[in-house]
């Protein structure tokens, strides 16, 4: 497969700020009464598609490094690119490769989430467990991808674009992390933990995603700025 490695960076940026947006808009409690549970529900479907989407993308972009060694000539450049190969000792690759199966709980929790009329027992087995994992997955890669960019993990390096990513994402992997926690459906009541938590989480957890997603724009710029042009 060929790509140009400035459109393959453009799209894991673009469809993971589609994604977040998908998820801050599902969880704002206005557009939850407006439209109604099951299109808030598919709105999120639509938000976990697109996340798995970039995640995807920016695994063939962790795996090929001459996708993002390039210059402002070569960025516009078609370059092969492996689909899949096996890089456990690269942390942006491990990062990436944890990531992405991560999405894929998302989308079944999200896409079970809209069947209706199901028990705490079916909701906590098809909803809640496959959000648990996918938050857990997110926490172990952003941790991965904190490592990448650091020299050690609590490190500061505000200046840093990647750093910045990488903790943002770190940030919203925790709120996942607890708003999926506060999402179990308790079988004796049949209610969640704490809806307040997990609307919360997933909001600002999904904001952080989509900050940082943003920011992937300007980190290219940046990086293809002060890349040392390919010898002719």
């Amino acid at each position: 497969m060929r790509v140009r490695p400035e459109r393959l960076n453009a799209a894991i940026a673009w469809l993971f700020m589609a994604g977040s947006a998908c998820f801050v808009l599902g969880s704002l409690p206005a557009y939850l009464n407006a439209v109604g549970g099951w299109v808030d529900g598919v709105t999120y479907v639509v938000g976990s598609v697109f996340f798995t989407s970039a995640s995807s993308c920016q695994l063939v972009q962790a795996q090929n490094p001459s996708t993002t060694a390039v210059d402002e000539v070569t960025q516009h450049q078609p370059v092969q690119a492996r689909l899949w190969c096996w890089l456990p000792h690269e942390l942006n690759w491990l990062a990436a490769a944890v990531q992405l199966p991560g999405t894929l709980f998302f989308n079944v929790s999200t896409v079970a989430a809209v069947t209706h009329n199901a028990t705490a027992a079916e909701s906590d087995r098809y909803v809640w467990r496959p959000d648990l994992y996918g938050s857990v997955l997110f926490l172990v890669a952003s941790a991965c991808a904190v490592l990448a960019v650091s020299s050690r993990f609590l490190s500061v390096q505000p200046r840093s674009f990647p750093w910045r990513i990488a903790w943002l994402n770190m940030l919203g992997s925790v709120f996942f992390m607890a708003s999926a926690i506060a999402s179990y459906v308790v079988p004796s009541t049949d209610q969640v933990l704490s809806t307040r938590i997990a609307v919360a989480g997933t909001f600002w957890g999904a904001v952080c995603f989509l900050v940082g997603a943003a920011l992937l724009l300007p980190a290219w710029r940046r990086a293809v700025a002060t890349a040392t042009p390919a010898s002719p």
